[in-house]
Order: structure tokens, then sequence, then C-alpha cells
């Protein structure tokens, strides 16, 4: 995918997420009583932007996650500041979270800063040059103000999502005693339909984003798309044998989305590199997912999931590798 079409495609998909959410905002608002869902919607961008702004400290709480300096980590202290000044961000506080599963996430807000963390187990599981392309790709979210884009589109599905519920209960409640109790339920139930149409379309947002912060690594990072490449492959191959790893990160769902590659479709994914599972040739185990027919079974789960099928990831790695 050209850079072109990359970036016209993530604005395409913002704008068409926000274009829809206001006219389907505007006819709701014309057929019922303006203030109270307009009293809703703020309550609901309220509490999402309150969210935002501590999300960081419930990232750190729920992951167990730390600071640590030059002195304490000075490797990866280094990667960090390094690909920070070659990728224009301001430097990121660095952060270990203590969970065996190999990933990596970049977050923050306002009263937070800007922040990038590894696990303990991606330290263990990845080499050093692959630890480096996927920082990379975090420092890459944080260029784009990825955290930004996408609190922004998940807050329009969320509006339709308890205005539609809002609308059903009161409906319910109160059908017997009013004319318009079922015009509600109605209202209520379209409501609910575009909540699900515009999940998807973030889905697919966050989806290009992804795609976007590895183009951005892999062009910065030296040999960046081989690096990244296996560092994907050995993320999705150590996290499918690791058992119990839903419990130990699945604390807020929502927070997945923030992880460099989806942990719930990890044992998918990893269906592709059954045949290089013991990962002694890391090219072995690349083209193992490269020779992978992507079904159209493939196609509808990474329709309902936060990052791209891993077959599709790598090739578009390889085909940054020929430019």
């Amino acid at each position: 995918m050209s850079l072109l079409k990359l970036r016209l495609s993530v604005i395409g998909t913002l704008a068409f997420i926000i274009a829809v959410s206001t006219l389907f905002f505007t006819i709701v608002l014309s057929l019922l009583g303006v203030f109270n869902i307009l009293g809703l919607a703020f309550f609901v961008i309220l509490f999402n932007l309150i969210q935002w702004l501590l999300a960081p400290y419930m990232i750190n709480a729920l992951y167990g996650v730390r600071e640590v300096s030059k002195t304490d980590q000075p490797k990866l202290y280094g990667m960090v500041e390094s690909l920070s000044h070659k990728i224009g961000v301001k430097m990121p506080k660095v952060m270990i979270a203590n969970i065996s599963l190999p990933n990596a996430f970049a977050y923050g807000s306002p009263i937070a800063g800007s922040n990038v963390a590894v696990t303990t187990g991606l330290l263990k599981t990845l080499e050093d040059e692959e630890v480096e392309a996927v920082i990379g790709h975090e420092l890459s979210h944080l260029k784009h103000r990825d955290v930004q884009i996408m609190m922004l589109a998940s807050v329009l599905p969320a509006l339709f999502y308890f205005i539609g519920y809002s609308l059903m209960l009161s409906g319910r409640l109160g059908g017997e005693r009013r004319n318009g109790g079922g015009a509600a339920v109605l209202v209520g139930l379209a409501c609910l339909a575009v909540y699900w149409i515009l999940t998807l379309f973030v889905l697919g947002l966050s989806r290009l984003r992804e795609y976007y912060a590895d183009r951005r690594s892999a062009m910065t990072v030296e040999d960046g798309p081989r690096k990244l490449s296996e560092g994907l492959a050995k993320i999705v191959s150590t996290t499918s044998q690791i058992r119990g790893f839903r419990r130990e990160v699945g604390g807020i769902n929502s927070f997945k989305t923030l992880f460099i590659s989806d942990p719930d479709h990890a044992e998918l994914d990893a269906v592709y590199l059954q045949q290089a599972r013991e990962l002694t040739a890391d090219q072995r185990l690349i083209q193992s997912v490269l020779a992978r027919k992507v079904t159209l079974a493939d196609r509808i789960m990474e329709a309902f999931s936060t990052h791209p099928n891993v077959t599709k990831r790598l090739k578009a790695l390889q085909e940054l590798s020929r430019i």
C-alpha cells in the first residue's frame, strides 16, 4: 500500500465516521427532545474525556508499568532516545510492563505525558534489533497522534450506543403512558445499528493506523522491514503459546488497541506459524506466514479486529523492503 493511498484511506475513513455520526445525530435531534439528547451526549463526551486523561494511570496500575531511567535500562533507553530524534517526536517516558506477554504500546494524555512501554516478555523474546523496530512502530503512533485520533473516532460510536440504549429503555418503560414510546424504541434500534456500523469503521481505522506505524518504523530503522517482520512473527507465535494470557492482559478490553499485535487473535494468527514454531530460523518463520493464503474467513475475522491480519501485515512490510 503506497503512502499516498494509506494517507487517503485514513483521512477518508475518519471523515466518513464523522460525517455519518453528524448526519444521524442531527436526525435524532430533530425527531426527539433536543435538550435531553444533548445532555446525554455531553455526559458521554465528558466521560470519554476523563477516561482519556486518566487512562495512563489506569494502564500503569493494570499492567504493572514502571518508568525506567537511562541508568536502569541503558540499551532500551538509548533505543527510544535515538529513534525519537529520527522520527521527530519529543522523548517520551520509557516504561516497562511486568507481564510475560511479548508486546509494546504507546499511550499518554496531556496530564500524564507521552509514554512508550515494552513488556518484560518482549525483552526476553525478541532480539535487540527487533525490539528497536517495535519501538519505532510505537513512536510512530505518537508521531501520528493516534491516541488522540482513535479517542475521537471511538467517542462517536459510543454516543449512538448510549443514546440508543437510553431511548429503548425509556420507550419500553414509558410506552404504555406515552404514544411516542414505540417511536423511541425504533429510533433507539436505529442508533444501535449506526453504532455497530461506525464501530466496524473505527476498527478499520485502527488497522490503517497500524499499517501507517509499520511503514514509518520500517522506513526509519535500518533494515526495518526485516526486523519488524521478524519481531511481529515472534510476538504472534510466542503469545499463542502462553497459557492464560487473557487473564494477564484482559482487565480492560479496550486497551488492547494499544498493543502492537492483538493478543485475542494470536491463536488464530499462530495457525500460519505451525510449520516453523520452533523459531530456529527467523526467515523461515516469515516465509511460513507469507505462504499462507488469506481466506474469506480470515477477512471476516479481520473486520472485527483492531489489528490487520498478520499475513497481510507482513506482505506490506515485504513490499517496503523492495522500495
